[in-house]
């Protein structure tokens, strides 16, 4: 807690709530994507069996696998310290 009402401290909940957020919804957008990349062909076409089934099982796979990682890499990526704002410099009284 800060000295100011614990404004920062609310601040970095905030943020982290909208980082959640933004690493939800790019996760879902992105395993769609792929999904219909994937598995659209067999859905939308008339092909063999086993190609059929092949493409969606690679799509059911490739998905939630996406999904997971790109939640995983956005979220460790918020985690990390921010870079000074002026290159080369430490700290604001520098």
């Amino acid at each position: 807690m800060t000295g100011y009402g614990g404004r920062r401290d609310q601040a970095r909940r905030d943020a982290i709530t909208v980082e959640i957020g933004y690493a939800l919804c790019s996760a879902a957008f992105a395993a769609a994507v792929v999904f219909a990349a994937v598995a659209g062909p067999a859905l939308l076409f008339e092909l063999p069996d086993t190609m059929e089934t092949l493409l969606l099982r690679t799509g059911l796979v490739l998905a939630p696998a996406l999904f997971a990682a790109r939640v995983v890499s956005v979220l460790l990526r918020f985690r990390q310290p921010p870079q000074p704002s002026r290159p080369g410099r430490t700290s604001p009284d520098s």
